[in-house]
């Protein structure tokens, strides 16, 4: 076969060899110019996964047309000026196609809370308990919309959230969790952590704050579950430790939370409390006493009133001024049949079982009150003595004569259980009256101790006759506490007085009356 002539010589050759080469080059031109000045389009923002698609199929083709330019440079076939401008395009689309990645991937991240439980711990602080999770999952969705599974992609870590804060705020906006802002640095999907609070204010429903990936924010207002592992009910008071006087009753405020779902009933038991102090558990509603303290569904806290009554005299086991640390306990009465039972497909829980086998009079640790299992709460009570002082009177009435004095015996008595001191009697007589006790003060009075008082009332001299009253008003101080008894009221009479002058004067004028009418009509008649 014979070669054309045109073929043989050398500069034809390479023309036509440049002319293979650059015609595909030209071909793909135009539509890498055309998709290079079509990376946005107005509603890639509105469809970012459309715009994502784009964004990847500009990139792709700027990328081939980088490769064979580059190709192309190395084979000095085209000039260092067109390979920079293939190599700024593909930098632009690599850019563009980054950003509507990072676009979508921050639109479709998304931070759940899988779980807020609140318990409380011994010290009595509340806490919370948050579980966070990734639940965006857009990485396997992304791969098989858009058939992405290249390095660019996987660099990105679709399935991380970056940067997750997280706070608890009130129904003001205030936040009440310690610490004020907790931060995740990574939540990835499938793996969701746990955030632990101090609760500033014991709230059961509260407002969850988030901010996360590239500044997206929720906020849920949440109602906390109940810590259900702890199995107890949680006892709070208000007034722990009292102090009561020898025969009264100190009673105490009981709020009872429930953290269960094994039992929704539970008894109501007191430790450590001799025989000779009195308790009962009452309805603060309406006074009904109590045995047992069951919760709903609706009704997750319950009150109640612990009234403990103290015998009037100290004892051994009642001692005054000694602080008697005892507990309330709410005990688990019966489990289901998934607890374990008998016949009736309940079982006593174990802390039931072990205060019933101990019997009343046994004295508990607070360490051996914490293994029970049970939720309990630490009082505390002081008796206290007090002075009581009666004054007795044999006789409040008198009868005297003008300018005589009413003389009256009170007898003092400390019938409490504390000492009086400084017993003063102070008398209360009408104006111009003089009313004195002697003694006017007594140092002390021991608990029976009985002391005489000796109470003169003279009346005035210019008194009328007729019904007085002098109030007798005794006070005294029991443990630098002011102690009144009883008033008394003595009553004197002011009898008239006896006037002979005045006597022998009315009756001479009566007859010297009558003498005269008598003569008057011994004269008369003679006329």
């Amino acid at each position: 076969m014979t070669t054309p002539f045109a073929l043989r010589r050398p500069r034809a050759r390479r023309a036509l060899a440049l002319a293979v080469l650059l015609l595909p080059l030209f071909a793909a031109a135009p539509p890498a110019a055309a998709q290079s000045g079509s990376f946005f389009n107005q509603r890639d923002d509105q469809y970012r996964l459309l715009g994502l698609k784009r964004a990847k199929e500009a990139y792709e083709a700027a990328r081939a047309d980088f490769d064979r330019r580059r190709q192309l440079a190395e084979g000095g076939l085209i000039s260092q000026t067109d390979l920079e401008r293939a190599r700024s395009a593909f930098a632009d689309a690599e850019v563009n196609y980054q950003q509507s990645l990072l676009a979508v991937l921050f639109e479709r991240q998304f931070v759940s809370v899988a779980e807020a439980v609140k318990r409380r711990d011994d010290d009595g602080a509340m806490r919370v308990r948050l579980r966070l999770a990734n639940t965006s999952g857009g990485g396997a969705e992304f791969r098989k919309l858009l058939n992405l599974d290249d390095e660019l992609f996987r660099s990105l870590q679709p399935d991380v959230v970056n940067d997750v804060y997280v706070s608890l705020l009130n129904d003001e906006g205030a936040v009440i969790s310690r610490p004020y802002e907790a931060k995740i640095e990574e939540l990835r999907f499938g793996q969701p952590q746990a955030v632990d609070f101090a609760l500033l204010q014991d709230l059961d429903a509260v407002t969850v704050s988030l901010i996360y990936g590239n500044g997206s924010t929720r906020s849920l207002k949440i109602q906390l579950q109940k810590d259900a592992g702890a199995n107890r009910v949680s006892v709070q008071s208000q007034q722990f430790s009292q102090e009561a006087e020898l025969g009264g009753t100190a009673t105490f405020d009981l709020t009872l939370e429930l953290f269960s779902d094994a039992a929704n009933t539970f008894g109501l038991e007191v430790l450590n409390l001799p025989a000779q102090i009195g308790r009962s558990f009452r309805d603060p509603a309406n006074g009904a006493r109590l045995s047992q303290i069951r919760f709903t569904a609706s009704a997750n806290i319950q009150r109640a009133a612990l009234e403990v009554s103290l015998p009037d005299r100290p004892t051994a086991a009642v001692p005054m001024d000694s602080a008697r640390v005892f507990y309330a306990v709410a005990v688990p009465r019966r489990a289901g049949p998934a607890a374990g039972g008998g016949e009736d497909g309940a079982a006593l829980f174990p802390a039931a079982a072990a205060i019933a086998a101990a019997g009343p009079g046994r004295i508990w640790s607070e360490s051996e009150v914490a293994a029970l299992g049970a939720g309990y709460v630490r009082l505390e009570l002081v008796p206290r003595g007090k002075g009581r002082l009666l004054v007795r009177a044999p006789l409040l009435y008198h009868s005297v004569a003008r300018r005589e004095a009413a003389a009256v015996e009170l007898q003092v008595l400390n019938e409490g259980t504390r000492r009086l001191d400084n017993v003063a009697v102070k008398l209360d007589a009408p104006l111009g009256w003089t009313a004195a006790a002697a003694p006017e003060l007594l140092p002390g009075l021991e608990v029976g101790q009985e002391s005489a008082i000796r109470v003169t009332v003279t009346p005035a001299r210019d008194a009328a006759p007729g019904r007085y009253e002098v109030r007798v008003r005794t006070t005294a101080l029991s443990n630098n506490q002011p102690v009144t008894a009883e008033d008394k009221t003595l009553t004197v009479e002011v009898r008239p007085g006896s006037h002979l002058a005045a006597t022998v004067a009315l009756v001479l004028l009566i007859v010297g009356l009558v003498g005269g009418v008598v003569a008057f009509g011994v004269r008369l008649s003679r006329r």
